[in-house]
């Protein structure tokens, strides 16, 4: 039996995530360059100036996967729903945040940045 696992590790080479499924690590490589190039503008523009940077970058990850309701805001519309758990086309629930933790789940938790 062949299993192939795909870890996501974020510029700092830390391991961010650990997965059997292509599309939820590529959706998670995705935020974090996202949520990079958020924390650089906030940084760069002195929002925040004295935001420690592990709450920098659990804001940043937070807008990143958030990004089409986060779009809906500043766009003066309604946030779209929540899908019930589970029920996410996105994979964003297989986060340090949130965990799946179902016996079935073939994503690790994530180990948080020192």
């Amino acid at each position: 039996m062949i299993e192939i696992e795909y870890i996501v590790k974020d510029k700092h080479g830390t391991e961010r995530l650990r997965t059997a499924d292509k599309k939820a690590a590529d959706a998670y490589d995705k935020a974090l360059e996202i949520a990079d190039r958020l924390a650089q503008l906030l940084r760069d523009d002195q929002v925040l100036p004295d935001l420690p940077d592990a709450d920098l970058e659990e804001l940043t990850i937070y807008l990143a996967r958030n990004a089409r309701n986060v779009e809906r805001v500043l766009k003066g519309k309604e946030l779209e729903p929540s899908p019930p758990p589970g029920k996410r086309d996105d994979h964003s629930e297989a986060t340090a945040e949130r965990p799946t933790g179902g016996a079935d789940s073939n994503i690790t938790e994530l180990k948080r940045a020192p």
